[in-house]
């Protein structure tokens, strides 16, 4: 197991380059610790180990994946989001406390945040609904990454008209939060469920305009008509 981890990191030292890791900083505001490698290398590397890991035990997978995470270089975080995915079809329910220790002890930035919660984390929801109640505690927890981790979490569940209600409820609890990269979450989200149910999230957006921040509502309301985006804005422009 140990050395499937050190032939990974050989890899991505191998391909990794300076220019790419100064690129990649630029993206975030705070330190991102980086090889510096291609997300379309990072991608090749992790396809290529699949074949090893895909006759592993659950369990197994999940450890390697934890052993990933715990380097706190992105690109391995990448690597992780891939295989626990991979084996989706495998989640129990018990799993929602392993994707919840990821996200509260080791995610750092909105990559590796937005990579997990859209697949994994969202394909677990898919799977058992019940835990959604488990993403509005996220939301209301002091880790910036869980907050946002509510949100995204359900991006692709709303593309598909899901959970309406319960996306609501998150973007009540994140409503007014002061941290940029939790608007974007909940307003993505907005944005995301608008594409099945445009008029309830243009309601929902009216309703709430004077106390929603700037960069969540633009979020919310980027793909919708520019007659419906202009009804959303109206006397938001002083604000």
């Amino acid at each position: 197991m140990t050395k499937i981890i050190e032939t990974i990191r050989h890899n991505l030292e191998k391909n990794a380059n300076e220019k790419a890791r100064d690129s990649g900083q630029r993206f975030f505001k705070e330190k991102i610790k980086l090889y510096g490698v291609k997300t379309d290398i990072v991608s090749k590397i992790a396809k290529e180990y699949l074949k090893i890991i895909k006759d592993l035990k659950k369990v197994e997978v999940f450890g390697l994946c934890e052993e990933l995470w715990q380097s706190g270089y992105m690109e391995e975080s990448f690597i992780a989001c891939n295989w626990s995915y991979f084996i989706h079809k495998e989640y129990k329910q018990e799993d929602f406390k392993v994707f919840e220790k990821w996200v509260s002890n080791y995610v750092s930035n909105w990559a590796s945040c937005d990579t997990l919660c859209n697949h994994t984390v969202g394909e677990f929801i898919e799977m058992y609904p019940d835990y959604l109640s488990g993403l509005n505690s996220w939301a209301e927890s002091e880790n910036r990454w869980m907050r946002r981790a509510a949100a995204v979490s359900l991006i692709i569940p709303a593309r598909k008209g899901k959970f309406l209600k319960d996306i609501f409820n998150i973007a009540d609890i994140l409503l007014l939060d002061k941290d940029d990269l939790v608007q974007k979450g909940y307003g993505w989200m907005l944005k995301a469920a608008s594409q099945a149910h445009q008029k309830e999230v243009l309601e929902y957006v009216i309703a709430n305009k004077t106390m929603m921040p700037r960069t969540a509502l633009r979020y919310a309301i980027e793909k919708m008509p520019k007659d419906l985006k202009e009804k959303a804005m109206e006397k938001t422009l002083e604000s």
